[in-house]
């Protein structure tokens, strides 16, 4: 996930001014799709990355300079100067190499595609959507990363897989901005009858307001070993109630950084995903769920409130019982 590719940089962006289970359940087709080990999926994206420090000489004395001498390797400085670090060469706005050849690697007996799918993902910059890559591309980033022991036929599957949990992973994101992305008080307007009645009750909105911006993706990162608050909770939760609770892990988290439109300006907003595995069909179909939401921020933690805590309250408070009764009594 998350492998999508832009060739050139965009410009900065402008500056920003529970339930026991993930929010949605989405199956994927492919046949034997599941990312095999050795996908970049499950590791930090830019792991281990960062040049080595500059590290001054232990003694003010040294064999090379005389004690008077100034202790930096002036000598060094145009060398260094020449040779850009590999962190350096990422593109920061997903931090994987901004061009991946196309050509076939060394050694290579099996032809990949070499054609790349544009998402339905709109960038931050204004400048299209965000593409992804070919399964060439995907093979040889594997390869450039380290991961030698890929299976060249599984490639075209990874693809499809990655691509599939993208783009719903956004729709969760589009979905989570109709409701929220004109403030705090629409929201609740949407989420106060609980989450069966809140389509009914956003459509409403919507049809009385006129349009709506929609978001954009201005960045996002890669960080499967970060668990989140969230995650950890479960596992905990998870190992005190193991019949009622998942006990499995998310094997990869994203962090989304969306551009929400508000009166014209723009917000960022970062959203936080969480990628499990569940078990699959009775086809043999993979099953994923991803629980999409944005970072607990003094905004972020109020929206979701508003949400999960809205459903709560009116199904506690017995909100559906008063509701048909009413569709009842009418007449």
């Amino acid at each position: 996930m998350g492998w999508f590719w832009a060739d050139t940089t965009a410009p900065p962006p402008a500056p920003a001014s529970v339930p026991p289970q993930p929010s949605s359940r989405t199956t994927h087709d492919n046949g034997d799709a599941s990312p095999p080990p050795g996908c970049p999926m499950h590791k930090r994206t830019a792991e281990a990355l960062n040049p080595s420090a500059c590290k001054r000489p232990s003694s003010p004395s040294s064999t090379s300079n005389p004690p008077s001498s100034c202790p930096v390797p002036h000598g060094d400085r145009g060398s260094a100067a020449e040779q850009p670090s590999t962190l350096s060469k990422l593109n920061p706005l997903n931090y994987m190499f901004p061009s991946i050849s196309q050509a076939p690697a060394p050694g290579q007996n099996y032809s990949l595609p070499t054609t790349r799918d544009e998402s339905s993902i709109p960038k931050g910059s204004g400048d299209g959507n965000w593409e992804y890559p070919s399964p060439q591309q995907m093979y040889n980033a594997l390869l450039r990363k380290g991961y030698t022991d890929t299976d060249v036929t599984a490639v075209e599957s990874m693809v499809a897989v990655h691509n599939f949990l993208n783009e719903g992973a956004w729709a969760e994101i589009v979905e989570w901005e109709r409701r929220f992305g004109k403030g705090l008080w629409r929201g609740w307007e949407v989420s106060k009858r609980g989450e069966e009645n809140a389509p009914m009750a956003l459509r409403r909105l919507e049809t009385s307001e006129g349009g709506q911006e929609q978001p954009t993706l201005i960045r996002f990162q890669g960080r499967p070993k970060d668990m989140t608050p969230k995650a950890a909770m479960m596992q905990v939760m998870g190992w005190l109630y193991p019949s009622k609770f998942e006990t499995e892990p998310p094997f990869d988290r994203h962090d989304w950084f969306v551009s929400r439109k508000i009166n014209g300006k723009s917000k960022e907003v970062r959203y936080v995903i969480d990628y499990y595995s569940g078990p699959p069909e009775p086809t043999g179909e993979p099953v994923f769920y991803l629980d999409v939401r944005p970072a607990i921020t003094p905004t972020g933690a109020v929206e979701r409130l508003m949400r999960w805590g809205g459903d709560v309250w009116w199904k506690a408070s017995g909100g559906e019982v008063r509701e048909n009764k009413k569709t009842n009594t009418r007449p």
